[in-house]
């Protein structure tokens, strides 16, 4: 297709009625439903949250019923993550907006019959944050998890189907493409970028303008874009989202990169584990080849642009930009030294601008909307949004976009809805193993580059862990170094030596072997590593060990000192003991102990041998009159 702004415009003439009743107000949705050709539209989410949930077994039971009752005016539409991940599968039905959790086949099977068929919303499978005491349907955008948030990398998410890429286009799709190649120059883009205080969202912050101008001034007849989608750290999902629900976006930043610095290749690193991500993109690159967004003379401009998958094998190394390009290359993921950097000399030796996947993500929207409008979000340092996967000890975990300055305490107890069981918030992690843990004293930080920073944390690619009262922050500290030390690549001492010694002491104090002069060897082996570790991964991964030992002390010194583990979850510092005046003698305890640690006769209270007791916890589980305590 020889595709032209007149067919763009055409396409979205078309289609944005049909997307545009999916919008969250619920009076512009029924206004624009009467111009459509369906009479309502059933939203499912298929992103991997929900579809590990089951959201593919609802989409076949909607669409088996609605056939089976000849229903012809309904369309079912598969889209990407709608950011409460806890409630899947996900069913939004338009233009009423009604937001049905936790939905199953049988579920499905009722909302036909009874909402699109009777006109009966069952308000019994709403989230019930959504049904007013009146009985009124509250719209998504009003609930406290969204009213707060601000949609820019996940405006399409949850809104489009990823699969059609006229409903990208629909909603302003290839635009901005078209806007640069047809009235930019190749400097407008940089200093768009520039002017917008757009910084990577990856980790470092480095100013994406910046970057794209280095690499536009050094000469080459051949240059590369790379987009980073290898998303590695633990309990992060925001970048393999924003693929699974809005590829289109990135294909066109990409090819916005390309122009800007003079580049008519691409590649998307993305890691083999996120098999959706992966078959969206696919789709995606074939879609905008077919329509001539991607190939020869796009736009009839002749500027040419190509894009490749490359597929990692889910090492966590190759999240650094020189390991990525290297393993693109063909060869083992292994850091380079730097200078020089990819912007010089990166993938095939060649100036390469590498971005993430979040990053890219925000770029069209800049090109339409102006700098002015990117720069007036957030703090004056740190502009526009940033995404963020929520996880933890949090009532609502999923996926949050909000205005960089938003604080912890507004995304822990208003839009996660705060901490379950009655508990307290302890700590949070941000940035993954590279990444520190902020204690409760800093609740009320805003999240932005540099106030993490200060406070020994940093932004990272996006995660974040809350943790409540019952975590132990030294084996917390050991479960992100045992992470970076396997992921370590090893080709520098200092990471491959260094990490696991770091590790070897953290074991040795959360078995009640630690010395006060392990304290000071952390520290100083700590030191050792930032300032001598190839890369970024070894550099900043005795973070989370230094951050807890600077804010959680104390917790460190009864493991070494007291030889306990004050949330109790170092096993070797458990010991389980029957009350005898609450034992009723029943007997539990002692059939489910599999190595045969409880003694006792019926009726009669019993006893647990610490020597046999391997500490599993069953005891515990099992016990129906709270008469064994873990001390």
């Amino acid at each position: 297709m020889n595709m032209t702004i007149e067919t763009l415009n055409e396409i979205q003439k078309k289609k944005s009625q049909l997307v545009m009743v999916r919008k969250l107000i619920r009076e512009q949705g029924e206004e624009m439903a009467k111009h459509t050709e369906y009479r309502k539209q059933i939203l499912v989410c298929g992103g991997t949250g929900c579809t590990s949930s089951g959201s593919k077994k609802v989409i076949a039971a909607l669409e088996a019923e609605l056939a089976a009752k000849n229903v012809t005016d309904v369309l079912v539409v598969k889209t990407g993550c709608f950011g409460l991940c806890a409630l899947g599968p996900v069913v939004i039905v338009y233009p009423e907006g009604a937001f049905y959790s936790q939905t199953t086949p049988e579920g499905a099977k009722r909302i036909v019959d009874e909402h699109i068929l009777a006109g009966n919303i069952c308000k019994d499978l709403l989230y019930p944050e959504t049904v007013c005491e009146n009985g009124e349907i509250l719209p998504l955008n009003e609930t406290c998890f969204y009213k707060k948030q601000m949609r820019i990398a996940l405006k399409n998410c949850g809104v489009i189907d990823p699969e059609n890429i006229e409903e990208y286009i629909a909603l302003d799709g290839y635009k901005a493409l078209h806007k640069v190649l047809t009235s930019m120059s190749q400097d407008d883009v940089i200093n768009t970028m520039l002017a917008s205080g757009l910084r990577g969202r990856g980790g470092a912050g480095f100013p994406t303008g910046r970057k794209w101008a280095f690499c536009k001034a050094t000469p080459s007849e051949e240059k590369y874009v790379c987009c980073n989608a290898d998303e590695g750290d633990p309990g992060a999902f925001m970048d393999r989202s924003i693929l699974e629900g809005d590829p289109h976006a990135v294909i066109e930043a990409m090819a916005i990169a390309a122009y800007a610095i003079g580049a008519n290749q691409g590649f998307i690193y993305v890691r083999a584990e996120y098999p959706i991500a992966v078959e969206r993109l696919k789709i995606a690159i074939a879609q905008a080849k077919e329509y001539g967004l991607l190939g020869d003379n796009i736009f009839g401009t002749g500027f040419k642009f190509n894009l490749e998958i490359r597929l990692g094998a889910g090492a966590f190394v190759c999240g650094e930009e020189t390991a990525l390009m290297t393993s693109i290359e063909g060869k083992r993921g292994e850091p380079r030294p730097r200078p020089p950097f990819p912007a010089v000399k990166g993938l095939f030796g060649k100036p390469t601008v590498l971005n993430n996947v979040e990053t890219y993500a925000n770029v069209a929207q800049i090109i339409l909307k102006g700098a002015d409008w990117y720069s007036s979000i957030g703090t004056a340092t740190s502009k526009g949004t940033k995404v963020f996967a929520l996880g933890g000890k949090i009532t609502n975990v999923g996926l949050v976009e909000v205005p960089m300055g938003t604080t912890l305490r507004e995304i822990i107890e208003e839009i996660g809805g705060g901490i379950p069981n009655g508990k307290r918030f302890k700590a949070a992690q941000t940035g993954g193993p590279s990444g520190g843990c902020i204690p409760a004293c800093h609740i009320d930080t805003p999240i932005d580059y540099e106030s993490l920073s200060r406070i020994g944390s940093m932004m990272g690619s996006g995660g974040l862990i809350i943790m409540d009262e019952d975590t132990c922050m030294v084996d917390i500290a050991k479960f992100y170094l045992e992470f970076t030390c396997d992921e370590s690549c090893g080709k520098c001492t200092p990471c491959r030596v260094g990490t696991r010694r770091l590790l070897q002491l953290l074991e040795k104090i959360t078995k009640g072997e630690g010395t006060m002069e392990d304290l000071g060897k952390i520290e100083e082996l700590s030191s050792h590593m930032r300032l001598s570790c190839l890369c970024a991964l070894g550099q900043t991964a005795s973070n989370p060990v230094v951050s807890t030992l600077n804010y959680f002390r104390d917790e460190y010194l009864a493991h070494i000192v007291d030889k306990t583990c004050p949330a109790k979850k170092c096993k070797d510092l458990l010991r389980y003991t029957i009350v005898a005046d609450k034992c009723k003698g029943c007997t539990l305890c002692a059939r489910n102990c599999p190595v045969k640690a409880i003694s006792g006769t019926v009726k009669q209270p019993h006893v647990i041998d610490a020597n046999k007791c391997i500490k599993c916890g069953l005891c515990l589980s099992n016990c129906r009159f709270g008469a064994i305590v873990k001390e």
